[in-house]
């Protein structure tokens, strides 16, 4: 067996193991993070286009509300493109997870 070879892949097949840890504790934190949102994320669909989200926006054409306030969930895309980058986000997240599971990578 050459040595130089060997020692080539196992260096290789280390540099993929801790990219993998990497991609791994990323998805993770990222996964965490994105299930502390998941209620907020229901709270806005219930909220968009609700007696409540139209009131808010005719105050805010009204000029009722204060000119500091952040208002992008007032707008008619802020929370719908939200909406549909989180349903693109998790059908790649599907996508992903059965590919891994028909490659039995888990």
């Amino acid at each position: 067996m050459n040595r130089d070879k060997q020692i080539e892949r196992i260096a290789g097949m280390e540099d993929r193991l801790n990219g993998a840890l990497d991609a791994i504790n990323s998805l993770t934190r990222a996964l965490d993070k994105y299930e502390k949102a998941a209620p907020g994320i229901k709270k806005l669909i219930r909220y968009y286009g609700s007696a409540s989200w139209l009131r808010d926006v005719s105050d805010d054409a009204s000029g009722v509300l204060p000119d500091g306030l952040k208002r992008g969930v007032l707008s008619e895309d802020g929370i719908y493109d939200m909406l549909e980058r989180n349903r693109e986000t998790l059908t790649r997240a599907l996508a992903a997870v059965s590919k891994a599971l028909e490659e039995h990578t888990i």
